[in-house]
């Protein structure tokens, strides 16, 4: 009787727990824009990104090939994984994975562009440069949430573990019962 006790408390305590940690949090429908925006953004960079041919720029080192290849895989690799993320994102890894690589895009990106400014067009690389900067609202408001999803599900297993803890400790007050 008292595990089933202190399971529905459980229950109920992670349940109030968190409709106040998520108070605070944005909401679903505002979540889902920012991935939506951060997927359109990458397929409205993916073109540009396809007209940089590191392999035809005279003196070039060859590893700015690989690295625009590397970009114009990731850049599609981050729209869509925006989108599947958009269908439910409270999937705290998989939002810090996304934003992870959407940082290493952006790394990657200036490095090609400086390549795109020494040996092809500066101008090109200042509109990737600033193509790249337009997504920075909806990279912070990622940061935003994943920090918000982050402390939301450390409240959950704190309050978890609390309860744990007190039903751990009143079964053990409970006095032995004999067997027959």
């Amino acid at each position: 009787m008292r595990i089933a006790t202190c399971g529905a408390m459980l229950l109920v305590a992670g349940a109030c727990c968190v409709r106040a940690q998520q108070a605070g949090m944005q909401n679903d429908w505002d979540v889902h824009k920012t991935l939506a925006a951060i997927a359109v953004h990458a397929d409205r960079l993916a073109p540009f990104v396809d007209g940089i041919h590191p392999e035809n720029w005279s003196g070039a080192p060859e590893a700015y090939a690989a690295q625009a290849k590397g970009c114009r895989d990731e850049v599609r690799s981050i729209a869509a994984a925006a989108r599947a993320l958009s269908q439910n994102p409270d999937k705290l890894t998989e939002e810090l994975q996304l934003l992870f690589r959407i940082r290493t895009l952006e790394s990657r990106l200036a490095s090609l562009g400086e390549g795109l400014r020494k040996y092809q067009n500066p101008p090109m690389a200042d509109m990737l440069s600033s193509g790249v900067a337009e997504n920075a609202g909806n990279l912070q408001r990622l940061e935003q949430y994943v920090l918000e999803l982050s402390a939301a599900k450390d409240q959950e297993f704190h309050v978890a573990d609390q309860e744990a803890q007190r039903c751990r400790q009143s079964l053990s007050r409970q006095p032995k019962q004999e067997k027959d």
